[in-house]
């Protein structure tokens, strides 16, 4: 989600605490559109990074640095001339616009004292660092907007710097209980909508939470509404801008199994339970840099399996239309026992034709029923029936080719949906190397050139630890199944797997234990989890002890066939923490 008014307030807080009365220190601009800002205060250096990216605006404090460019572009070279000793007076936002400001003071060349204002814009594209005279002047901006770009405001030196008003929005922070009430009573958009359309600093999560917290359906008109409705609403509203107010935050990301969905600076409890999980932090720059860097890995990864993704899907869309195909020639070929039993019919009446005939009709003593035998008057009766004889050949021999392509065609389908799930659940770049690697071995990438040099096979299987302590291992791909299968577990270890879809291996370690029962539920959702089953609300496991578990004759690595079982109906969640060895 974008930085809304909540998540800034959260961070403005946390400024006012760690820079009021530091002294800049240093100042970079490792990107054309990021500043990296070092302050000194109470004996401590901290690092504040600020992008005005149009994608990714951001505020946060940071322990990383970046390099710099060796020359320094014209915006950073004016905030050293002008602030690169400076002191910072005050941090504020102006109600719960997405601005941050830093009041500076700092001494000019004629040592003299002089304040400045560095203003950092978190809008979404509209996203700027302008830095300002007191008095609102523009010094300069690391983007600059000219009357061309922007009909509202032009963002350029010697310009007046003002806060735009495009929309017609209140002041959540200042809203009366009546303004509230005819704000909502003369807007037709659903009350999630109106939230955030008509309050500044709503982001539509924050709406979705104040429905939730209210009872009420979002999707509802706002001016439907009764009075008792929008009074319990504004009552759900003032409280949470009461926690603004009194600096009461509670970062928290929201993930969806390892992956974070949102984040926000209040408790999110629209997301409680289901697939979804929260993480508490106690500081919101240590929230943002991990909500970001994981979201960002989350992308890379999506980007750097999409080829392979698309290889896949393509060799499936192949494989699903040669089989419909050849399931139909297969169809075909069952009136092949007809004409046997034509060729035979013909042998056993076939006296009774006398030439020229268009048809026999005869007893069928396999069935007791007359039947009537279609014949070519050209050839007599022991031609018709070699002609029958012959087309019941060949269909046989169709038959048996063709159950073979079939069999083998399908076990196709199934390796590549194999792998179509392991592309799901892969969340690092190493995890995609054995599922490359796989692809290469069976042909549906080009093998590497001979002599080069095969990529070092990092990934492990995900290991977690259920609530009795005992080890389970997944598989993240074909070679890791089996290697949990057959080579981690022993033969008393229990074996659990999505029935009759593509998914991981998963293995409990026993250690000659009996398992409880919390520890076959914890497993089976895992198992629900690493499938391509994770999207429903409930998914059949099957589980077996190991040893009763046999790889398939020639199959893929990781198929496996079993004839006794157990099941069990698990919700797909990821309900343990995966250790880290």
């Amino acid at each position: 989600m974008a930085f809304d008014g909540i998540v800034v307030a959260n961070l403005v807080s946390d400024m006012r605490q760690k820079l009021e009365g530091g002294k800049i220190n240093k100042i970079a601009q490792p990107e054309k559109d990021e500043l990296l800002i070092t302050i000194k205060n109470n004996r401590e250096t901290l690092r504040l990074a600020v992008s005005a990216s149009a994608s990714l605006p951001l505020v946060y404090f940071t322990n990383t640095n970046k390099p710099s460019p060796l020359t320094a572009p014209n915006f950073c070279m004016l905030l050293r001339k002008h602030i690169g000793s400076g002191r910072i007076l005050q941090v504020s936002q102006p109600g719960l616009e997405r601005i941050i400001e830093l009041l500076i003071e700092h001494l000019d060349e004629l040592g003299d004292l002089c304040r400045k204002r560095l203003i950092i814009e978190l809008m979404g594209k509209h996203s700027n660092i302008i830095f300002c005279k007191e008095d609102g002047t523009i010094l300069d901006s690391i983007k600059h907007v000219s009357a061309q770009v922007s009909s509202v405001r032009e963002v350029l030196p010697g310009r007046m710097y003002f806060i735009p008003r495009t929309l017609d929005k209140a002041d959540p922070l200042t809203i009366t209980s009546e303004d509230f009430c005819d704000l909502f009573k003369k807007t037709p958009a659903p009350v999630e909508k109106a939230l955030y359309q008509k309050l500044t600093g709503i982001s539509p999560t924050v709406s979705t939470e104040l429905c939730h917290l209210a009872s009420l359906d979002g999707a509802r008109p706002a001016n439907e509404l009764s009075d008792a409705e929008i009074t319990h609403l504004y009552r759900m509203f003032s409280l949470m801008m009461e926690d603004v107010r009194e600096g009461r935050f509670l970062p928290n990301i929201i993930y969806r199994g390892s992956e974070p969905v949102e984040f926000a600076s209040i408790a999110l409890t629209c997301f409680a339970g289901g697939d979804f999980q929260e993480k508490r932090f106690s500081d919101i720059s240590a929230l943002i840099e991990s909500y970001y860097s994981e979201k960002s890995a989350a992308t890379r990864i999506r980007q750097k399996s999409a080829d392979l993704r698309k290889i896949v899907q393509t060799a499936l869309e192949r494989n699903y239309k040669k089989y419909d195909l050849q399931l139909r020639q297969l169809k075909d070929t069952d009136k092949r026992e007809k004409f046997k039993v034509y060729g035979e019919l013909l042998n056993t009446y076939g006296y009774e034709l006398t030439g020229g005939e268009k048809e026999l009709e005869c007893l069928n003593y396999y069935t007791g029923k007359e039947v009537k035998i279609p014949l070519d008057t050209q050839l007599d009766a022991q031609e018709n029936a070699q002609k029958y004889f012959e087309k019941y050949n060949k269909l046989k021999r169709t038959c048996e080719a063709l159950s073979q392509l079939v069999q083998e065609t399908k076990q196709e389908i199934e390796h590549l949906e194999s792998i179509s799930a392991a592309l799901d659940i892969a969340l690092r770049e190493e995890d995609l190397i054995q599922i490359k690697e796989e692809l290469m071995e069976f042909g549906f990438v080009k093998k590497r050139a001979p002599g080069s040099k095969r990529p070092k096979i990092t990934s492990r299987p995900y290991h977690y630890r259920s609530s009795d302590g005992f080890d389970i291992f997944i598989g993240k791909n074909n070679y890791q199944n089996e290697e949990v299968t057959f080579k981690l577990a022993n033969g008393n270890d229990w074996w659990f797997h999505a029935k009759g879809i593509p998914g991981s291996h998963v293995i409990v370690r026993t250690g000659g234990k009996e398992l409880p029962d919390r520890t076959f539920e914890e497993a089976g959702a895992l198992a629900a989890w690493y499938s391509k089953g994770r999207g429903n609300e409930k998914v059949e496991i099957d589980y077996v002890q190991r040893k009763h578990v046999k790889k398939a004759a020639g199959g893929a690595p990781g198929f496996v066939i079993y004839h006794t079982n157990y099941s069990l109906i698990a919700e797909p969640k990821l309900c343990l923490q995966e250790v880290t060895d």
